[in-house]
Parts: structure tokens; C-alpha cells; sequence
């Protein structure tokens, strides 16, 4: 009998009452392992109903003391690591050492909301003009909400919810139905840690919720991790409402791989970039760019037979690399590219449609798939994939590469390998993607510095945590003051100029 999943508005557990709900799946088995409910505009209205009383006392609650329960809830986050990791692998699918380490990046970002009083300080200027000081506050935005994918359902909501949190705002995250349960985890755990009630609530639900979400007067600003055209809408309808939006859309991540480069070290980040978390990551390598025919020969004979043994099953099986993909309709969906590609024409070196893993006839599988010799027109390489296929492009020279990559409408990341520090700094100044990998493969930044791309796949003017973080949960106020001091100087009709 599957699990019935509630929502988490105002420090309780409540009940769906909309009458609709959705199957959540283990994609290991097929089988369908809880229900989670689909929340009606009413019940979104609920959750920002309580965020919206506890935002007073929240904001009026010092920097220090937030620091201080994000940390309780940083210390219950490394006690319940495995708890949060086994629920992703079983309804994403992922493996529990991925999980796990889906979890510790999530962490990374609760440990730099921590410091949230030296990042809250502002700027002050004594006598920009006689006896007048200026100085700059930062100040919360009120309610705002989240809405993440199925693909990290830890590490991306807490992109989100630490940094907001400590800006003091109060937060309504929307996570994907597909894998739900982790957020009900750590909605129990900031509870535990102190958190005041309604200051984070958790609405289940699909587009009536989003649009709730979005046309909601309450709601000062959304956070959104997805697909390029759901991006592009959360932008357009919150900004058209006067909200405050950042939308990260999709991406077709490049890594170029020079004649001078370590192909044995080029291959191995290939693998784990490629086919780590069945290629289901924003910031998956999808496209081998290979500089001269040299270079691809010599590192497609490297990488077939590793893509053939690559290790395939249930995510909480120890020595498993790669597990399935999260549903079956993004199976399908998955087996059809592969298809789109041989029709194309490109080169179908390893074939994963028909993988099977013993046991688990009904599970969501595809093993590792490698094409070459693909072509920029081919829809393979146009189109995110979202899954465990690796697409080689051969391109004669250096600049090519160059303006490959620069041409596509994706700009997420990207990667370089090669041991020439010219060719490299070259690169990382002229390529036009948001975040750049040099003889690293996943360039996703630190929680202190910012993630995020650039054209398609992003929407909004700030990055994710870090130093953008802070400045997207919260609102400058720069006060200019002036006290009597007994001389007068009558009354001033141009512009001032604090001469």
C-alpha cells in the first residue's frame, strides 16, 4: 500500500483537500510508492496566508538568531543525511552515494547562510554633504516561494530557501510531485531546529499551483529551476504581476577536448559527467567537442568500452554507477532521441534502449548511450536530452570549437581540457556561457560564489546563492539623514547637491 502525502503549512502536516492527487513511483521498479496531492488555488492560499503572518515576527527576528536556527538545522541535515539521501534514490532513482552527495552540496549552501549577519551589512558614508550622513540597509522582501525540479529534490530547494530564510523572508516551496517526500524531511527538520511556524510551508501540486504561486499578490518573488520554455513562462506571467523572478532553464553543456589534453583524465570526467545521475543534471557534459579527428579517434577507443561497462540498476545497490531514469514517460521520451539521432545519421556507437537489469523488468532503464560524429543541425545535438546519452562533435580547429558553442541557444556550462594555460585563459574570457570548467568537467560553483548561465538558460537579472542570493531575497534602502544642529539655512528649490 503506497504512502499518502501531505502538505506542510504552518508547522503542520495538512491533508490534500483538493480531491486530486498524482502517483509518485520507484523508477527501480515501476511500482508506484506513495500519492502525493495536488494543490487547488485555495490551499495555495493557505500556505501564503501563514507565511504572510509569521513574516513580521520572522523579519523583526535579529540576523543572528536566524544564523543560529540554520545552523540547528545544518547540524540535524548531516544527522539525517542517509534518511534524505535513501528517499531520492527511491524516487529518483539516483544512487546513494550521488544522493548523498546531492545532499552535502545542498548543505554547503545552509553553512554560507550561517554568516548571513556579515553578508546583511550595508555601507555607510559620513558628511557626503554638511552634517548629512548616507547609509544603505538591506531589508526583506516578505513571502516568496520556490519552485524546484525532480532532478535534485534536496540540493535545489536549498539553493533556494537557506539564503531566503536568513534574508528573513518567509518561504513557500513547490517541489516536483514526481519525488516530493524529501521536502516534507526537511520542512520536519527546520522545525526541529526552531524554525517559527509558517515561516517555511510546502505546497504539493502541478500547474494550478504554480499559477497560484504566480499571480498571488502576496508573493514578492519566485526561484525556479526547470526546462527553458517553463522558465520562460514563470518569467514573463511573475514579472508581468510586479514580481521579482529568477527562472534557470535548460541547457546542452560543451566539453572541448584539446589535441594536448590528458585524454585519459578527459574520459573519465566524461563518464561521470555524462551518464552520473543517468545524464539527468542541468550541468551534464551532453556534447564531446573534439578538436581535430586525432583527438576523437583516440578518445572515442577510450571511452566505448567504458560506456558499454558502464554499471546499470537500482540506485541503493552497492557498485551501481547509473540508475534509471525517473519515469517512464521520461524514459520514452529519452529512447526517442536516440532514435531521432540514428535517423539523422549520426554514428550509434553504444546502444542503451534495450537495457535490462535482472529483476527489474519494470524499471525505468536505459543504459549508457554514445553517439558520433554528430552534426549541429541534428536534433541530438540541438535539444536537451536529459538523459544518459553522450553526443561527440568532431571540429577541426580551436575555433571552431569556439564559435560552436557560442552559436548554441543553451549557455549553462562548460568545460575545457587541455594542458596550455593560454588556450585556457583564452577560453574562459571569450566563451558566452554563465559558468566555465577548466580541466573540470561539472563546474558548478560553491555555495559562496553564484550558479547560473547565461541566454536561454536564464531568465531574471541574479544568479543562484551566494553573493546574488542575498541580493535577489532582499531590497536596498539607502537612508540619508540630517540632524539640527542650530544653524539654518532657509529653504532650497534646485536639485540638492549637498555642495
Amino acid at each position: 500500500m503506497s504512502d499518502i502525502l501531505t502538505h506542510y503549512i504552518a508547522g503542520q502536516s495538512v491533508a490534500g483537500r483538493s480531491g486530486r492527487q498524482s502517483p509518485v513511483y520507484n523508477p527501480a521498479s515501476g511500482e508506484i510508492s506513495a500519492q502525493v496531492p495536488l494543490a487547488s488555488v485555495e490551499e495555495v492560499d493557505a500556505a501564503v496566508s501563514a507565511a504572510t503572518q509569521a513574516f513580521p515576527g520572522w523579519a523583526a527576528t535579529t540576523p543572528l538568531r536566524r544564523a543560529r536556527i540554520l545552523f540547528k538545522f545544518k547540524t540535524l541535515l548531516e544527522a539525517h543525511a542517509d534518511q534524505l539521501a535513501a528517499l531520492i534514490t527511491r524516487e529518483h532513482g539516483k544512487v546513494h552515494d550521488d544522493a548523498l552527495g546531492e545532499v552535502t552540496r545542498g548543505l554547503e549552501v545552509v553553512e554560507f547562510a550561517c554568516g548571513i549577519p556579515h553578508l546583511l551589512k550595508g555601507e555607510f558614508t559620513e558628511n557626503v554633504g554638511t552634517n548629512v550622513d548616507s547609509h544603505s540597509l538591506r531589508q526583506s522582501l516578505g513571502v516568496v516561494a520556490g519552485i524546484t525540479p525532480f532532478n535534485f529534490p534536496v540540493m535545489v530547494p536549498m539553493w533556494m530557501f537557506p539564503v531566503a530564510l536568513a534574508c528573513g523572508n518567509c518561504f513557500i516551496l513547490k517541489p516536483s510531485e514526481r519525488d516530493p517526500s524529501p521536502s516534507l524531511l526537511l520542512a520536519e527538520l527546520l522545525k526541529q531546529a526552531g524554525l517559527p511556524d509558517g515561516v517555511f510551508n510546502v505546497v504539493h501540486g502541478d500547474k494550478v499551483a504554480v499559477d497560484a504561486l504566480l499571480d498571488h499578490p502576496q508573493v514578492q518573488a519566485l526561484s525556479f529551476v526547470g526546462s527553458t520554455p517553463i522558465a520562460r513562462y514563470i518569467y514573463e506571467r511573475g514579472a508581468s504581476h510586479g514580481k521579482r523572478v529568477q527562472a534557470l532553464g535548460g541547457a546542452k553543456n560543451h566539453m572541448v577536448v584539446m589535441p594536448d589534453a590528458d585524454l585519459d583524465q578527459a574520459v573519465d570526467a566524461l563518464m561521470g559527467a555524462a551518464y552520473g545521475s543517468a545524464g539527468e543534471r542541468c550541468m551534464a557534459i551532453s556534447v564531446a567537442v573534439a578538436v581535430g579527428d586525432e583527438t576523437a579517434d583516440a578518445l572515442i577507443e577510450r571511452l566505448q568500452p567504458k560506456v558499454k561497462a558502464l554499471k546499470v540498476g537500482p540506485g541503493d545497490l552497492p557498485g551501481v554507477e547509473m540508475g534509471p531514469l525517473v519515469t517512464a514517460q521520461h524514459r520514452e521520451k529519452v529512447l526517442g532521441y536516440i532514435e531521432k539521432g540514428v535517423a539523422e545519421g549520426a554514428q550509434l556507437l553504444v546502444d542503451g534502449r534495450e537495457h535490462q537489469v535482472p529483476g527489474h523488468e519494470n524499471g525505468y532503464f536505459v543504459g549508457g548511450s554514445l553517439f558520433d560524429r554528430v552534426t549541429p543541425e541534428m536534433s541530438i545535438y540541438r535539444e536537451e536530452i536529459f538523459g544518459p546519452v553522450l553526443v561527440v562533435v568532431r571540429v577541426a580547429d580551436y575555433q571552431s570549437a569556439i564559435r560552436l558553442i557560442n552559436a548554441h541557444e543553451f549557455a549553462n556550462g562548460t568545460a575545457l581540457f587541455t594542458r596550455d594555460g593560454d588556450t585556457a585563459r583564452h577560453f574562459a574570457s571569450h566563451i558566452q556561457v554563465g559558468m566555465v570548467g577548466i580541466n573540470v568537467p561539472i563546474p558548478v560553483p560553491m555555495a559562496f560564489h553564484s550558479f547560473g548561465g547565461w541566454k536561454a538558460s536564464l531568465f531574471g537579472d541574479h544568479h543562484m546563492h551566494g553573493p546574488e542570493g542575498v541580493r535577489f531575497y532582499t531590497r536596498m534602502k539607502t537612508v540619508t539623514s540630517r540632524w539640527p544642529t542650530g544653524i539654518r539655512s532657509g529653504s532650497e528649490f534646485s536639485m540638492p547637491t549637498m555642495k
